[in-house]
């Protein structure tokens, strides 16, 4: 990196460490944390650009001050999970923006994790299932390595396109070496998502809690992260113990 990219370097920085601030005082730890990790690594990026000993210094003062507070920040995090005392709410406000799959779920992806449950009474009409698409698209691109997702779900009830769409996800996860394991049940009416590395994420829509998009062409048609929300509540679990459902 040479002195002419270090603005634009300094720029990204304070951009992404005041995210990080704002999520760490609002309770979200884990997303916090990354936003920190990501921040300092721009920080000393920028720092080995500088050449002037003085505001080498303060970089190294700010460096400090931020791994502090993320080594805090991930030591909670630890011993929260250790205690099985790990909670963490997300509020999606009415017309929100910003909150597609990889948003939500990226924090509680590692590369350990292999196994996910989804139990969702809504994935039935094609919209929905088509929600559950994107979400296994979401870890076929994340840095784990799943091999079985687990759908449990109710049947459409008049025999629509739920079946067909469901067979032909089902072979297309399996080229892909992802085994989707479907099951229907009509009593189901809770909606939670559990990952085999502890993490449990409870949805209050489920999976359905983007709005319909205004047109084929209108923006947020494609891409989840400029898509309006409805109004719902994400809680994160941590355990050792992951239920089969």
């Amino acid at each position: 990196m040479t002195q002419n990219h270090l603005p634009g370097m300094e720029s990204s920085a304070i951009s992404v460490l005041k995210r990080a601030v704002e999520l760490d005082q609002s309770g979200r730890f884990l997303e916090s944390l990354v936003c920190y990790q990501e921040g300092i690594q721009l920080l000393l990026d920028a720092q080995k650009a500088v050449k002037d000993e003085s505001k080498r210094g303060h970089y190294r003062e700010k460096i400090k001050g931020y791994m502090d507070r993320a080594e805090q920040i991930k030591a909670h995090v630890n011993k929260t999970k250790e205690e099985g005392k790990y909670h963490e709410q997300v509020r999606i406000e009415e017309d929100a923006t910003g909150y597609s799959y990889e948003a939500v779920f990226k924090p509680y992806i590692s590369g350990a994790l292999t196994e996910v449950w989804v139990e969702d009474p809504y994935i039935r009409h094609i919209h929905q299932v088509y929600n559950f698409l994107r979400f296994c698209e979401m870890l076929l691109k994340a840095s784990c390595k799943v091999k079985t997702i687990h759908l449990l779900t109710s049947p459409e009830e008049d025999g629509g396109q739920q079946a067909s769409c469901m067979a032909e996800l089902k072979q297309s996860l399996g080229a892909h070496g992802v085994a989707l394991d479907l099951r229907y049940s009509t009593s189901i009416h809770d909606r939670e998502i559990r990952f085999d590395n502890g993490w449990i994420v409870k949805i209050g829509r489920g999976l359905d809690y983007f709005k319909k998009p205004k047109g084929r062409f209108s923006i947020g048609y494609c891409d989840y992260d400029l898509r309006q929300c409805h109004k719902t509540t994400v809680d994160i679990f941590h355990t050792k113990h992951t239920k089969v459902l």
